[in-house]
């Protein structure tokens, strides 16, 4: 199986053991999944591949939280996802997974950048920062045109984006995306697709997508075919499609970024060539009786201190920080 070899270096996330969803439909008893164990790995790019029916759909809202297992268990790190009641498992989604839908489920009443702030607000965060964050969000999918529009001024590929943006903007541990291009055409499908990987590399988060279109599996590290309930087929993709180009693209954008920082923190010119006047001890005569050192303060390295969580931590689960002027979040599964 793909998931025994995995690198070693990477941590599993997503572990399902002995998985069963049965449905019921009048006197008809519905098998949808039959003994499931899979591993997903932090940071992995995992699709979830199958024709109508077989079963993937159901699978993602198991691993999601959105539905309970008939039997058979689901850990999300340190969590048991299957054995929390409704209200643990709305806390727990709000926290570390973001959603990408098929039909974008966008509030057709909000514009876009406030369709963004949505999971920011459930956080608590002040509108002001969270329609920062967001408008940032939205700039890095390429909206940065777009942000009071709201989806009925925009087309089905810029209405995707909001939804990968809103997905991406509290930086979730994990994204799951329900067949995100099957509303889109060909061209649009492509962009889409190496947004969404390109922002779940940026920051390691894992990437769960299920789609019954093989050209979309051709762009995850790990593909899971399933057929009738079960898994068929578990492989490691060798070569993802245009992964080295948006590898390429990251590297040029963490160095331009560095550049910028780096010619931020250069001192003015006049500031740095102007001598300085060493204290001497007359000028300090009848002060106190010894000099005071040339620096009275020197510049740290030293980081300021980190923000406190904006809300108290739930019991049972892991303290998240509250998103920064990026969206970042520290959430520890």
């Amino acid at each position: 199986m793909a998931e025994n070899q995995a690198s070693a270096e990477k941590k599993p996330l997503i572990c399902v053991e002995g998985l069963r969803k049965v449905y019921i439909l009048g006197d008809e008893r519905v098998v949808a999944l039959n003994r499931v164990d899979l591993t997903i790995h932090e940071g992995e790019i995992c699709c979830i591949h199958g024709t109508s029916g077989s079963g993937k759909s159901t699978l993602l809202n198991l691993l999601a939280g959105l539905e309970r297992p008939s039997r058979g268990k689901v850990r999300i790190g340190r969590h048991i996802v299957s054995d929390m009641n409704e209200k643990q498992l709305a806390r727990f989604r709000q926290k570390y997974i973001g959603f990408i839908f098929q039909s974008y489920n966008l509030m057709d009443s909000m514009t876009a950048v406030e369709n963004v702030a949505l999971p920011l607000s459930f956080r608590g965060t002040p509108r002001s920062v969270r329609e920062r964050i967001a408008a940032s969000a939205l700039r890095q999918v390429g909206l940065g045109e777009r942000l009071t529009h709201k989806p009925t001024q925009m087309s089905g590929g810029q209405q995707q984006r909001v939804g990968i943006a809103r997905a991406f903007v509290t930086r979730p541990r994990i994204v799951f995306a329900d067949e995100p291009t099957g509303n889109l055409d060909t061209k649009t499908t492509v962009e889409v697709m190496r947004l969404m990987v390109k922002l779940a590399l940026r920051h390691n988060q894992t990437l769960v997508i299920v789609s019954h279109d093989s050209e979309i599996s051709d762009y995850a590290d790990r593909v899971i075919h399933i057929v009738d309930g079960a898994v068929q087929r578990d492989y490691i993709n060798e070569h993802p499609q245009d992964r080295e180009l948006i590898v390429e693209e990251l590297r040029v954008e963490a160095q331009e970024k560095a550049a910028k920082k780096q010619a931020a923190a250069l001192p003015d010119q006049k500031t740095a060539s102007a001598p300085k006047e060493p204290v001497s001890r007359k000028k300090w005569k009848g002060r106190t009786k010894t000099p005071p050192p040339t620096a009275l303060v020197e510049e740290t390295d030293a980081p300021e201190p980190a923000p406190g969580p904006a809300s108290g931590p739930v019991p049972g689960h892991a303290s998240v920080s509250p998103p920064a002027e990026d969206g970042t979040a520290g959430q520890n599964l």
